[in-house]
């Protein structure tokens, strides 16, 4: 896909499919982020100082290699994405991972991979831990641990001409709506068309694709008459199309992002105590400020914090 400043020079169409598609492809799972990289903004991500404290909480055989691997689906923007040098993985969640590396006394290594293979890498051992914007829930809380540190709704959006309207999502009944595989939203679709079916009304027609880069072109295109994806992504979509793209209806079913571990870890414990550390000194915030998310910002993270 293109970088986020290449797309400015491309023809109406494409403009929109670029610009909904945040930048990235999660089909290039090896591109990656060293704990040095920087967003993709003028300011770098904050590099905080090791922690004692929370080095000791480090478990043994993630110390021995002095650094972590972490999933992203870089098709996420602000939240994670591929950035200008068309192979760094950037973002909030990217820059909250080198700054817990850091507190922890390790590096960074954040990789980029389809969302639906994240759980699966951490239960092989592929990956230590995940960092995509993933909801807490508890229907995840029985296969991996999560360590809170964010909360966001979910939105949709639609073309400002020619598209449609909803108020809420029980208006989706009869529509069209893009989703990427294996999200809250895509669950949630399905789940509504059910309800339709149910109350005598068309169902939803869900089309599923493996990343988000898939389900924003649906919209662009008019494949679908609904994106539908978490509201601070769907909100940013909106902002990169430049007025082709709005969004409707009201956010809803607002719940915790968490960074996800191996049952077996005991990794969700040091990092849970170095967010702690980047909450009390600031970097926390500095962080969500530099991608204009301090709106979703927690105070009281937690491990298995779902709500729903």
């Amino acid at each position: 896909m293109r970088s986020p400043r290449t797309w400015l020079t491309l023809s109406l169409p494409l403009l929109c499919a670029a610009a909904i598609a945040a930048c990235g492809s999660s089909n290039n799972s090896s591109s990656s982020s060293s704990s040095s990289s920087s967003g993709s903004t003028s300011s770098s991500a904050p590099s905080p100082a090791a922690d004692p404290a929370v080095e000791k909480l480090v478990p043994a055989s993630i110390k021995s290699k002095g650094s972590i691997t972490i999933a992203a689906d870089a098709t996420y923007a602000p939240d994670e994405f591929i950035g200008s040098d068309g192979h760094t993985v950037v973002g909030m969640d990217a820059d909250l991972v080198k700054a817990l590396a850091a507190v922890m006394g390790l590096k960074a290594n954040v990789v980029n991979a389809t969302f639906d293979t994240i759980i699966p890498g951490l239960a092989s051992g592929k990956y230590d831990m995940g960092a995509s914007s993933m909801t807490d829930n508890k229907e995840r809380e029985k296969v991996v641990n999560f360590v809170t540190y964010f909360q966001a709704g979910e939105s949709f959006y639609t073309k400002a001409q020619g598209g449609t309207d909803v108020s809420s999502i029980s208006d989706i009944c009869g529509k069209t709506v893009s989703v990427e595989k294996g999200t809250t939203e895509a669950a949630d679709a399905a789940t509504q068309g059910k309800k339709c079916k149910a109350e005598g009304k068309p169902g939803v027609t869900e089309l599923v694709f493996p990343d988000q880069n898939g389900a924003n072109l649906a919209v662009s295109s008019g494949k679908a008459q609904l994106g539908f994806a978490d509201t601070p992504v769907a909100a940013y979509q909106v902002k990169l199309s430049h007025g082709v793209f709005k969004l409707v209806g009201a956010p809803y079913a607002n719940g915790p992002y968490g960074f996800p571990f191996a049952k077996s870890s005991k990794l969700d414990i040091a990092v849970l105590a170095a967010l702690k550390v980047l909450m009390k000194n600031g970097t926390y915030d500095t962080i969500l400020k530099k991608w204009g998310l301090t709106a979703q910002a927690i105070s009281n993270p937690k491990i298995n914090g779902a709500v729903f």
